[in-house]
């Protein structure tokens, strides 16, 4: 189990590594503020359908062999990075990225759970979650301090690190037992299904689906226009401050998931998208302020917010529909998280042609205000109608 962690975390340091680039490639090759963004949202696009895909017939491929291809894919992207001339070349490897993590997270947790021991799997599946979030802030928070303390040719340096990490994360994968694929599994078909059941559809959208959509619109826009923002707003040269804000981020949204209290589901989606919100305009109010410490207060308690609503949501959206349902369901809560992710940074981006990056994401933290607002409002309805003492896996995985 072990083993196959320590390849998750590798592999999911590479999906996020790019980001503290961001606004060197926007001197470079002269890309504004939309540009940035979709360039950030072009990696989910490729992502979410290669996912679905790829989870629905990886175990009928063979696991293994798709984590190896997906490494490898991966790999192909970053010496992409290391040679780009020309701004394509970078949306190309970020879109090769988003197609190799969508195949490698549609596969893992499925191959973590065959290394493990059968008494283990809740907690392989708990530390998978953990893993994969620290892995996701520990990749950016790896190349900005090299872009801050070796500032040898900052576009090509960072991402050697990245191709000696992937390689090594061939050699642990290589070390684990095969996978055997039957007869049956090679010629069963493996549909792509899709679908909430009616009777779960209003429980679900409103208190799963939207809370995951806040999640990752938040966040992604985090992602997508922290280095930038750090920059031009907060006015520090120190990259490195970027590294450390995506470590908190998303590594504290990890740990803040092993915090007992509150232990009721619902309460506790509430603290956390109430804090979610919070956060996001404590950022903006960072940026009008140029307060650098209210800024840091701002990601510790958006950090806190995203690990608990994250938590929950994924908890209702398992737990709300009947097993042969499950699939279709855990599907459209990836499916309103990734749409999180590309659609209103993109926004957000456009936004600021016409407005200050500020005023941009004024807009957007009404927009999702109104979500909070609605989600924390349905709750009563939904605590009534579902209520349930049950605790949430800890640690569940994005």
């Amino acid at each position: 189990m072990k083993r196959m962690l320590l390849v998750i975390l590798l592999m999911s340091c590479g999906a996020t590594f790019v980001t503290p680039l961001f606004p060197l490639y926007s001197e470079y090759y002269q890309l504004n503020s939309l540009q940035i963004t979709i360039l950030f949202a072009i990696y989910a696009a490729f992502l979410l359908p290669t996912l679905l895909v790829v989870g629905a017939k990886g175990s009928a491929w063979g696991l293994k062999k798709v984590l190896g291809i997906s490494i490898l894919i991966s790999i192909v992207s970053t010496l992409l990075m290391i040679g780009s001339t020309e701004a394509w070349m970078i949306y190309v490897g970020r879109s090769l990225e988003g197609i190799a993590y969508g195949s490698f997270t549609g596969t893992s947790v499925a191959f973590l759970i065959r290394q493990s021991d059968p008494k283990k799997i809740g907690k392989a599946i708990k530390y998978s979650g953990v893993t994969v979030l620290v892995g996701f802030g520990l990749g950016p928070a790896i190349a900005a301090f090299m872009l801050q303390y070796f500032p040898i040719q900052p576009l090509r340096l960072p991402f050697w690190i990245l191709i000696a990490l992937l390689i090594f994360s061939i050699i642990i994968l290589e070390s684990l037992p095969k996978d055997v694929v039957s007869k049956e599994q090679k010629l069963a078909k493996h549909k792509i299904s899709l679908g909430v059941p009616k009777k779960i559809r209003s429980h679900f959208w409103s208190m799963s689906g939207l809370s995951i959509f806040t999640v990752f619109t938040i966040q992604g826009t985090a992602l997508a226009l922290i280095p930038t923002f750090v920059k031009n707003v907060i006015h520090t040269s120190n990259l490195f401050i970027s590294g450390l804000i995506f470590l908190i981020l998303l590594g504290g949204g990890a740990f803040a998931q092993f915090i007992p209290k509150p232990s009721q589901p619902v309460t506790r989606i509430r603290w956390g998208i109430l804090l979610l919100g919070i956060g996001s305009w404590l950022i903006v109010t960072s940026g009008f302020t140029a307060s650098l410490p209210l800024l840091w207060i701002s990601i510790f308690i958006q950090a806190l917010g995203a690990g608990w609503t994250f938590q929950n949501a994924l908890f209702f959206a398992g737990q709300l529909p009947e097993p042969e349902a499950k699939p279709r369901v855990i599907s459209a809560f990836w499916i309103c998280a990734y749409i999180g992710f590309i659609v209103p940074p993109v926004v957000v981006g456009a936004l600021t042609q016409i407005y200050s990056l500020n005023i941009s994401l004024i807009v957007l933290n009404l927009f999702s205000s109104l979500i909070v607002v609605y989600v924390l409002l349905y709750s009563v309805r939904f605590k009534r109608e579902t209520y349930s003492t049950t605790v949430p896996n800890k640690g569940a995985s994005r």
